[in-house]
This record gives C-alpha cells, sequence and structure tokens, in this order.
C-alpha cells in the first residue's frame, strides 16, 4: 500500500513527526522533493533530531529510505546529516539509497541563490541553500544527476570547483544510487507498505501555492508520483498535516497573519509556545489564524483522503480561539482561495470565535478523553474542508498522537 504525507499550510506543519510516527508501519519510506531547505523535526524519547535531506523514517532501525527522482540534493550537508546520525547511535549504513534520477546542488548555487533573490524587485526570501538555481538548471536542461557521475562526456563540462566538489562525492554518491523507477515496480510486486515523504508545504507549490511566492518543487500530492517513478494510480492514500493555526517563512501572502500591532503578544505567544523558529534557517515564522479558506482549497487540489491536525496544545491556555472563515476582499466576501497575490494581499480575514478548553490536551492519550470545545473545533474544521480529520497530535513525542482512521487500511 502506497501512502502520501504532505504539508497542508505552508510547511514546518508536524510532517516529520507524523512521517516517524506512521513509518512503523511501512517497509520504506520515500522523500519525493524539496532538499536541504526542508527541516522535520522528530522527538523520540524526548530526544530530538533535526532532518532536511534523509527521509524521517531513518530512526526505525529495520527500515530503508529514498532520496526520490524530484529531489535536488547537496551531497556535503546531506553526508553531513548522515554523520549527525551515526554520532547519535542511527545505524543508517545500508539503508539510505538515492534515486539516480536526482539532481545534485553545486557550492556556487547557494550564493547564486542568494545573489538572485537579492535583485528581484520583489524577493522570495530564500533559504539560500541554492534549491532554486538546482531546479532552473534542471528545467534548462544543464542539471547533473547522479546517473550522469559515470558519464564521462557530462564530468567533462565541469572544472574547477564544480569538478573538485563532484570528485569528492562521486563514489559515495555511486554506492547508493539506484534505479527509483525499477526499485518502485519490485515494490509494487512484493506488495509493500511505503510511505512518500513531501516536503515545504501544498500552498508553496510551483504551480497550486501563491506563485511566485512558493518553493521550486512539487511539494504538492501529485509530486509523489512525478518525484519517485509510479504512476498516480498506485497511490492509495493522500494525508495533509496542518496546524491548528498558521505559519509562514519567506515573503508572499498571509491573509490570516496576527496584526503586529494590535495582536502581537498572541503572535509572541504562539510563535513560542509553539517553538515557530525554523529547523533549516532559525528564522522566526509568521504566525497567524488557522486559514480554512487555503486549507480547503489543499484539500481540493490535492484530493486529500484525511487531515493530520497538529500542535492542538498550543491553545490549551486561552480562553477563546479564531479561525479565518473566509476573506473580505474590497467589500466582497470571498471562500475560494484566489490566484492573484494583490488580491490575498488586500484579503481581510473574517474570525470565527471558538470557545477554548483550558485543559493541558497532553494529558489526553485518546481521542475520546480530549473536552468537547477542542472535539468540536476538530469537527468545525471537518465540515468547512469536508475532509475528514483522521490523526490528531497534541505533542512532539510519539505517543502523544491519536489514530482516528489509519491510513494504512483500506
Amino acid at each position: 500500500m502506497n501512502v502520501v504525507v504532505i504539508g497542508a499550510q505552508w510547511g514546518d506543519e508536524g510532517k516529520g513527526k507524523i512521517v516517524d510516527y506512521l513509518a512503523e508501519d511501512a517497509q520504506y519510506v520515500v522523500r519525493y522533493a524539496g532538499g536541504p531547505n526542508a527541516g522535520h523535526t522528530i522527538v523520540v524519547d524526548g530526544k530530538q533530531y533535526a532532518l532536511h535531506q534523509v527521509p524521517s523514517g531513518i530512526l526505525y532501525s529495520d527500515k530503508s529510505v529514498f532520496l526520490g527522482s524530484g529531489m535536488v540534493i547537496d551531497a556535503e550537508a546531506f553526508f553531513n546529516e548522515l554523520q549527525m546520525l551515526k554520532d547519535n547511535g542511527i545505524n543508517w549504513e545500508g539503508r539510505v539509497f538515492i534515486s539516480d534520477r536526482a539532481h545534485l546542488i553545486l557550492p556556487r548555487y547557494r550564493q547564486m541563490d542568494k545573489d538572485r533573490d537579492a535583485q528581484r524587485k520583489r524577493p522570495i526570501g530564500t533559504t539560500g541553500r541554492g534549491m532554486g538555481i538546482a531546479y532552473s538548471e534542471k528545467a534548462h536542461r544543464d542539471g547533473v544527476r547522479l546517473a550522469d557521475l559515470d558519464w564521462a562526456e557530462k564530468m567533462a563540462e565541469f572544472d574547477g570547483e564544480d569538478k573538485a566538489y563532484l570528485d569528492k562525492y562521486r563514489d559515495q554518491l555511486i554506492s547508493m544510487r539506484v534505479n527509483m523507477a525499477a526499485k518502485m515496480h519490485e515494490f509494487k510486486k512484493a506488495k509493500a507498505n511505503i510511505l512518500f515523504e513531501g516536503a515545504q508545504g501544498a500552498m508553496l507549490d510551483l504551480d497550486s501555492g501563491t506563485y511566485p511566492y512558493v518553493s521550486s518543487g512539487a511539494s504538492c500530492a501529485a509530486g509523489a508520483s512525478l518525484g519517485t517513478g509510479i504512476g498516480p494510480h498506485d497511490l492509495d492514500k493522500i494525508v495533509g498535516v496542518f496546524k491548528a493555526y498558521e505559519t509562514r517563512v519567506g515573503n508572499g501572502p498571509m491573509p490570516s497573519e496576527f496584526n503586529n500591532e494590535s495582536e502581537g503578544e498572541l503572535c509572541q505567544y504562539v510563535r513560542d509556545t509553539g517553538r515557530e523558529y525554523g529547523v533549516t534557517t532559525g528564522r522566526a515564522r509568521r504566525c497567524g489564524y488557522l486559514d480554512l479558506v487555503a486549507l480547503r482549497y489543499a484539500c481540493q487540489v490535492n484530493s486529500l483522503d484525511g487531515l493530520v491536525l497538529t500542535h492542538l496544545d498550543i491553545y490549551d491556555a486561552m480562553d477563546q480561539i479564531e479561525a479565518c472563515v473566509a476573506y473580505n476582499i474590497d467589500g466582497k466576501i470571498v471562500t475560494d482561495f484566489p490566484a492573484n497575490v494583490e488580491e490575498l494581499n488586500r484579503a481581510e480575514p473574517i474570525l470565527e470565535k471558538f470557545q477554548g478548553w483550558k485543559t493541558p490536551l497532553k494529558e489526553c492519550r485518546d481521542f475520546n478523553k480530549l473536552p468537547k470545545q477542542a472535539k468540536e473545533y476538530i469537527k468545525y474544521i471537518e465540515d468547512y474542508t469536508e475532509t475528514p480529520i483522521t490523526i490528531v497530535s497534541v505533542g512532539y513525542e510519539r505517543n502523544e498522537t491519536f489514530i482516528r482512521q489509519n491510513p494504512w487500511k483500506k
């Protein structure tokens, strides 16, 4: 069975934890998009692991993980990450593989990425990891893939720093290289459980996100097919992870963002309580009310079978919480998510109030034991998005997770 996990907002929704949680029932975990700009945090027995390129299932000693064809790989950062895992007692040797169709990020791409963003009239707010340049080179048909590392004519095109870099990591990369399409066919015949891990979020997808303030890869559900080597017909379940509120890193529209002047205290409370600082960059994330207009749009364009709600416990101490249920754009009430950036920038959130629960949700170990007010909030989200919330997370640990509908069951 093939299960896809995507972010249903602007990234940082808690995908790492959910992939780690669901990986227990998978044989293989495949990351299908993105690169070193992603930051997936996992907490196991009080110990925190920050992953960027290695799929989140690596913490299970019996799982093999794959970096898919849709990824762009920073080899230096990748091997540093593997060393970090080894230093923390995670034996990854023989369990980590990379698609031969994945592209490589060259060192000079990082500065090029920063320079290009600085020259834009409307900067994107890039992480500066070279992602955009790598994907641009890929689109221009000038990129370099793992499959090209033993293509003499292609390698002859590189000199200086580029050649030294590729030479340094060539043998290590080749030793981990696999034909991803062939592997996926092999897994299908074996009827294996495969978990597909997305990066960033649906609203940062190159086509369906808030363009041009998006990532360069396919962070949508369809990316699981594009970035691995299987057809969309073989994707059995798609779940989207979202937080009980909204965050965004970098520039771009965010209609439900807290107003710094009138809601600055609330913003800081959510940011600090939710630890809303980038795993990759350390940047403080922009915070706001849960945007149900955007969430319903993400459910629709990704055909989500279920939603995974995280960070619900952040609201434990609040008497009242609010969520955005529509936009006011130039006096018009809008409930369909617009493509026009100027309209999104002018959008004023229309908020619905909900009673708080004033109860520490971390003490609950069963969905049925959640307070009535929390259940009402969940039910409202389900009704609005027309999508069931199948998993609820109330903390960082694996056991602080409630399964309502197991995605591994048909």
